[in-house]
C-alpha cells in the first residue's frame, strides 16, 4: 500500500477569520444594482462601497476607523445622474478614485484625509466618451494617471485622466465586456467578452496579440487575471452550468493547463490574485464562502488550499492591497465583505508562531510610487512596478503622488469646457457670501436676546 504524499506549502493552512462586530461598518444600504462587479473598492485609507440612492447614484467613502454603526445622514459621494456600477482607487495616491456609472460617465473624485463631511458632487475630472453604460474601471499598476474604463457599448478607453482626454479607443469586441485587467507592467490588456473568447490586446495599438475562443461553454459571465508570470486564471461556466477555473498559457492557448469544475451556483466568480504569494483567492457573488487556490508550475498548476465559509452571502468584495495588511499578525490577504446593511472586514492568516517578520511570506511588494508618467506611457514606454519592503510594516516615504490636473485641457462639467473664474472673482464670490453669513448671525443672535428676555 502506498503512502498519499501531501504537497507541501506554507500556505496550506491559511484561514480566514471575520472580525468582531464591533469593528463592521453597520447600517449602510448596499446598492441592489445586479451588477456582476466587486461593488467595493479599499486602501490603507479608505473603504467605499457603492450604496443605494434615490435618483441617481451615489457612493460611501469612509476611513478605515470609522466602525460601528454609520449614520444615514453620513455624506456621499453622489455626482452622477444613473447608478454606480464600478468604483476603484488609484493605486498611486489614497485619496482619488473612479467612478463608472448608467449615465455613460466616469469621474474622478478626490476624498479629504478626514473623509467626507459633506455630500461630494463635483468630481475632479468628468471623462465622457461612452454611449452606454461604465461597468468596469481599472488604473494602470505602473503608470500615474491612467484608466482604463469598459462599457456596454463594447469599447475600451484608455483615458490620459490628468488632461482629461481619451487617449486609446479598442473598439474590437462583439459583444459586452466581462472583465477588463492589466498584466503586471501594464503591457497587456486581457479581457474577457460575452461571445466567450479571451482576448489578450496591445494597449496602445488596440490590437489583438492572441485569443481563445470558448474558454468556458456556458452563457454565464467569464472573468480572468493576468499571472504574474503570464499565464491567464479564468472562471466561468460549464455546458452544464458547472462552475470552473482553468489555467491557460496565452503562447500555446489550445487546451488549458488545467480545468477544474467547482459546484454548481449561479454566482459569477471573482478572482483575486497575490502575485507575492502565488495564491488566488474566488469570491462569488451571492454566495457566502471564499475559495483559495495555490497557482504554481507544477501540474496540476491550480491547487486546491481551503475555504472560508460563513452564514450570510457576499454582495460585493473589496480587497486589501498588500501594503495595507498587519505584517506582524501574519495577514497575507484581507478582504472586506459587503452584506445587505454592513461591510465586515476578513482576514486571511498564515497560522506562524514566530512573532518576528516572516520574510517567506512577505517579499517585496508593489508600492504606490508610478514608474512612469502618463504621456510616456502612452508615447511606448513600459516600467516595471516599484517595490517596497514591508519589514517595517509600510510606512511611506514620499508624499502621496500630487494628483495634478491640467485645468486648461479639462472638461470638467457636463455642458463642457466653461470659462474657468479667476481667482479675483473666486475671492469677491467668498466674501459676499462670509457677508451674508455675518447678516444672518446677527440676526439670529437678536432673536435669541429677544426669547430670553420674555
Amino acid at each position: 500500500m502506498s503512502k498519499r504524499v501531501v504537497r507541501s506549502s506554507k500556505y496550506r493552512h491559511v484561514f480566514g477569520q471575520a472580525v468582531k462586530a464591533d469593528q463592521c461598518y453597520d447600517d449602510i444600504r448596499i446598492s441592489q444594482m445586479t451588477w456582476d462587479s466587486n461593488f467595493c473598492s479599499v486602501n490603507p485609507k479608505f473603504v467605499a462601497m457603492i450604496v443605494d440612492a434615490s435618483g441617481g447614484g451615489a457612493f460611501m467613502v469612509l476611513p478605515l476607523s470609522k466602525t460601528g454603526r454609520i449614520d444615514m445622514s453620513y455624506p456621499t459621494v453622489c455626482g452622477h445622474t444613473g447608478p454606480v456600477l464600478d468604483i476603484e482607487f488609484c493605486p498611486h495616491n489614497d485619496n482619488i478614485i473612479a467612478s463608472g456609472s448608467e449615465d455613460c460617465s466616469v469621474m474622478i473624485w478626490e476624498i479629504p484625509d478626514s473623509g467626507l463631511v459633506s455630500p461630494l458632487t463635483d468630481p475632479v475630472v468628468k471623462l465622457e466618451g461612452h454611449c452606454r453604460r461604465v461597468g468596469t474601471l481599472s488604473w494602470h499598476p505602473t503608470a500615474h494617471n491612467v484608466l482604463m474604463s469598459a462599457a456596454c457599448d463594447n469599447v475600451i478607453i484608455l483615458w490620459n485622466v490628468a488632461r482629461g482626454e481619451a487617449a486609446v479607443r479598442i473598439d474590437i469586441h462583439p459583444d459586452l465586456i466581462y472583465s477588463a485587467c492589466w498584466n503586471r507592467d501594464g503591457s497587456r490588456i486581457l479581457t474577457a467578452c460575452k461571445d466567450k473568447t479571451l482576448r489578450v490586446i496591445d494597449p496602445r495599438k488596440g490590437t489583438v496579440i492572441h485569443e481563445k475562443e470558448k474558454t468556458h461553454e456556458g452563457s454565464r459571465p467569464i472573468r480572468a487575471v493576468f499571472m504574474s508570470d503570464g499565464k491567464i486564471l479564468s472562471t466561468g461556466f460549464s455546458r452544464m452550468s458547472e462552475r470552473q477555473v482553468a489555467l491557460w498559457d496565452p503562447k500555446n492557448f489550445g487546451e488549458p493547463l488545467t480545468l477544474q469544475e467547482l459546484d454548481t451556483s449561479s454566482g459569477v466568480l471573482l478572482p483575486f490574485y497575490d502575485p507575492d504569494t502565488g495564491v488566488v483567492y474566488l469570491c462569488g457573488k451571492g454566495d457566502s464562502s471564499i475559495r483559495y487556490f495555490e497557482v504554481t508550475d507544477e501540474a496540476p498548476y491550480v491547487h486546491y488550499l481551503s475555504m472560508y465559509s460563513s452564514k450570510e452571502s457576499q454582495k460585493g468584495m473589496g480587497y486589501m492591497p498588500k501594503r495595507g495588511l498587519e505584517v506582524n499578525k501574519c495577514e497575507i490577504a484581507r478582504f472586506y465583505k459587503l452584506h445587505e446593511r454592513k461591510c465586515e472586514p476578513i482576514i486571511m492568516t498564515v497560522p506562524r508562531k514566530s512573532d518576528l517578520f516572516q520574510e517567506d511570506l512577505y517579499p517585496d511588494t508593489i508600492g504606490p510610487e508610478p514608474s512612469v508618467e502618463a504621456d510616456e506611457w502612452f508615447e511606448g514606454k513600459n516600467a516595471p512596478p516599484i517595490l517596497i519592503s514591508l519589514k517595517d510594516g509600510f510606512t511611506s516615504t514620499t508624499k502621496a503622488k500630487e494628483f495634478k490636473v491640467h485645468k486648461s485641457l479639462l472638461k470638467t462639467t457636463s455642458s463642457g469646457a466653461g470659462s474657468q473664474q479667476n481667482e479675483s472673482g473666486e475671492v469677491s464670490s467668498l466674501q459676499a457670501e462670509l457677508k451674508e453669513l455675518k447678516v444672518a448671525m446677527e440676526q439670529l443672535t437678536k432673536r435669541v436676546s429677544q426669547l430670553e428676555n420674555k
